[in-house]
C-alpha cells in the first residue's frame, strides 16, 4: 500500500516515498521475478490459478503526485496498480489530514488519465470520512455515491473499495458489498474475513533491502495474506507494509473501537480490528499476493 509519491521532507504520517525510492523498490520486485499489478487482475488471476509471482500495488487517496511521478515508473518496470481515489474532492488536498502540508489531489482530468494508461481506478469514499461513524445516510452517500460519480467519470466499472484510515466494521462491511462492489481493501482488519475486508501492507521511504525483507517475514508470520477463492487464507502477506508498521506520527495508528466488536474484515484470520493496508512483497500486495502455489489477493 502506497500513498504519496514526492520529495517531501515535512511528513509526520511517513506516508511519502520519493520516486526514486519507489523505482528501486519497484525494480527490487522485477529482480525477485513479481510483477505489480491492480487488485483487479490479482483477483482475477487468483480465480484462475494463476496468480504465483504477482504482487498487488494500491496507491491510497488519489494524489496528483500518481500522474506525476508514480504512473511514469510503474509503466518502466511493466507493472499496473489499483488507484484509490475521492471522487467528492475532485482538485482539492488531504483536508482530513491535521498536521503535515497540503498535498493536491486528483482532478478528473488525472483520474480519467489514469484509467487510459492501464491503472484501475476505485473508490476511497467520497470524501474521506470515517465510515464507522457515519449516520446510514452519510453511508450510502459515501459508499454508493462514490462508485456512481465515478462510473460516470471513467465511464468503466468500479469494482474496489477502500476504506478510510482503514477503519471497517460489519455496517460498513456489508454497506460495501450492497452498493455493487466486488472487494474492499482494509490494512489489518481482524475477525472478518474475506474480499471485503483484504489485508494489507504499507511500504514507506525506508522500506528497502533488509528492512523490506524483514518486513515481508513479520507480516507472512501475522497472517496478512489473501484469502483464497473458498475463503481460508493463503499467500504472502500483503505487499505493502501499513502505516501501522513504520515509525511515525499516524492518524492511522490511534486505537479504535469501532461499532461493531469485528472491526476490518481480514483477508486472513488474524489481524487487529481496524486496517490500514497491509501488503508485502514476495508474491503479495500493496494490497496482498500469494506465493508460489498460492492465491493473491
Amino acid at each position: 500500500m502506497y500513498h504519496s509519491v514526492d520529495r517531501c521532507p515535512d511528513d509526520p504520517y511517513q506516508i511519502t516515498v520519493t520516486p526514486e525510492r519507489l523505482d528501486a523498490q519497484l525494480a527490487g520486485l522485477r529482480r525477485r521475478g513479481l510483477t505489480g499489478v491492480s487488485m483487479a487482475e490479482l483477483l482475477r488471476a487468483r480465480t484462475e490459478g494463476r496468480a504465483d509471482g504477482l504482487v498487488g500495488l494500491t496507491f491510497d487517496d488519489g494524489y496528483q503526485d500518481f500522474v506525476d511521478h508514480a504512473l511514469p515508473l510503474l509503466r518502466r518496470h511493466g507493472c499496473t496498480a489499483t488507484l484509490f481515489v475521492l471522487p467528492g474532492r475532485l482538485d482539492g488536498d488531504n483536508a482530513w489530514d491535521p498536521l503535515g502540508p497540503r498535498k493536491p489531489l486528483l482532478g478528473a482530468t488525472g483520474i480519467r488519465a489514469a484509467h487510459d494508461s492501464g491503472m484501475e481506478v476505485a473508490s476511497h469514499s467520497l470524501t474521506h470520512v470515517d465510515l464507522t461513524q457515519a449516520d446510514d445516510e452519510q453511508l450510502q452517500h459515501e459508499i454508493a455515491g462514490s462508485r456512481t460519480a465515478l462510473v460516470q467519470l471513467i465511464g468503466a466499472p468500479v469494482d474496489g473499495f477502500c476504506y478510510p484510515y482503514g477503519y471497517v466494521d460489519t455496517r460498513v462491511r456489508d454497506a460495501v458489498r450492497a452498493a455493487g462492489y466486488r472487494y474492499a481493501c482494509a490494512i489489518d482488519p481482524g475477525p472478518l474475513a474475506g474480499d471485503f475486508t483484504l489485508p494489507r501492507v504499507h511500504i514507506g521511504q525506508r522500506d528497502i533491502g533488509v528492512r523490506l525483507w524483514l518486513k515481508e517475514r513479520l507480516n507472512r508470520r501475522r497472517g496478512r495474506m489473501l484469502p483464497t477463492a473458498g475463503g481460508s487464507s493463503a499467500g504472502v502477506p500483503c505487499g505493502h507494509v501499513s502505516r501501522e508498521t513504520a515509525p511515525r506520527v499516524s492518524r492511522e495508528t490511534t486505537p479504535r473501537v469501532p461499532r461493531e466488536t469485528s472491526a476490518g474484515a481480514s483477508a486472513d484470520p488474524h489481524g487487529t480490528p481496524n486496517a490500514r493496508d497491509t501488503s508485502n512483497s514476495r508474491g503479495t500486495s500493496t494490497t496482498a499476493a500469494a506465493p508460489p502455489g498460492a492465491v493473491k489477493p
